[in-house]
């Protein structure tokens, strides 16, 4: 007469498949964004510190902040002169080349 009706539990730990269930979508999705986001990233900085440590004499460069030139001389392993018009020469820094836009062969000085 008293007896109430007994309604099933869910068997072992309580809430243990709700943390797994709540966590994969998560790593699930970290995956993706390295994949995707993370990895592309670090190849391409990769392959533009690379681009940074070849540019030699006579290269055609862009730099950040928008200028063309060409390389007149290397100053030393962080700077670089640079021609951007006739007779200008700016030295402007490695980590402020955007692109090397053309390899060219080395600025021939003139001897008189």
């Amino acid at each position: 007469m008293f007896i109430t009706p007994a309604y099933a539990q869910a068997a072992g730990a309580p809430g243990a498949g709700d943390f797994i269930g709540m966590i994969l979508p998560l790593v699930l999705i970290m995956g993706v964004f390295y994949f995707l986001l993370i990895r592309p990233q670090q190849r391409k900085m990769k392959e533009h510190q690379e681009m940074l440590k070849k540019v030699a004499k006579g290269d055609t460069i862009i730099t950040s902040g928008g200028l063309i030139g060409k390389v007149v001389k290397v100053v030393d392993d962080s700077e670089l002169q640079v021609e951007v018009g006739e007779n200008v020469k700016v030295r402007i820094l490695r980590s402020g080349i955007a692109d090397v836009r053309a390899k060219g062969e080395p600025v021939k000085t003139e001897t008189k």
